[in-house]
């Protein structure tokens, strides 16, 4: 019987989120699944939170901002799953503000989360990765969007070098990197208006949805996605053409 690959899925707080859509792709294809979330940030947005992590076989509570959490989210997955063979990054501190508006306490919080948390992920998995040359997976999930959402927008830049940084970084392990832009995604955060909004302005007119980012990152993490690496991949229905 050949033994499940692990993958390591962060931000899997909603049910209604992306994280929790790679989860469950994932698991129908076979992966034992490791996710990653922290109630209190969901809990101080419109949405709350829930048991977005049920799916997985292993849920840990996570909180990003404290430097120290990336080494014990692999030491525990690790002792009880096994290697991480792919990490998928879904994580993020998002809250709308302005360049006037944004405060030095939340721009860092921001980095602290989407940037160095990204990167202290990123470098806990190149030091442990022992899986086959070729195998070896880094996807993270990013935004464009900065007007009135400075801090995020900012921050998410800053990850999408981070993990690009690792195609190379990692060549000689055999390990590809790659980036999602999923676009505006109906996780349960836009009112009926903006849906209407995006869907006028969508080419193939409706809504992004969860599984749609869910299905990119189960072929990238796929041995058919091996030979795309270093890339910022689109995933939005065409609304940034």
């Amino acid at each position: 019987m050949t033994e499940k690959k692990t993958v390591l899925v962060t931000g899997v707080g909603r049910t209604a989120g992306i994280g929790a859509a790679v989860v469950r792709r994932l698991a129908e294809q076979g992966w034992a699944t490791a996710a990653t979330y922290w109630h209190p940030y969901d809990d101080r947005m419109p949405w709350g939170s829930d048991d977005g992590a049920k799916d997985a076989d292993l849920a840990i509570e996570a909180d990003l901002s404290d430097p120290g959490t990336p080494a014990r989210i692999f030491d525990q997955v690790e002792s009880t799953l096994g290697k991480v063979t792919a990490l998928v990054m879904c994580h993020a501190e998002s809250v709308d503000s302005s360049i006037l508006t944004t405060s030095v306490e939340s721009f860092d919080l921001h980095f602290a989360v989407n940037a160095r948390a990204t990167w202290l992920l990123i470098k806990e998995y190149g030091t442990r990765h022992a899986v086959p040359f070729g195998e070896g997976r880094i996807i993270a999930l990013t935004s464009d969007h900065t007007v009135h959402n400075l801090p995020y927008g900012a921050s998410k830049g800053a990850l999408d070098r981070i993990t690009l940084a690792a195609a190379r970084e990692f060549a000689e392990m055999g390990i590809t990197a790659n980036v999602v832009n999923p676009g505006p995604n109906d996780t349960g955060w836009m009112d009926e208006e903006l849906k209407k909004h995006i869907v006028q302005a969508t080419p193939l007119g409706r809504l992004g949805v969860p599984s749609d980012s869910a299905d990119l990152v189960a072929f990238l993490c796929s041995p058919a996605g091996g030979w795309i690496n270093g890339q910022l991949l689109k995933s939005d229905g065409g609304i940034s053409g």
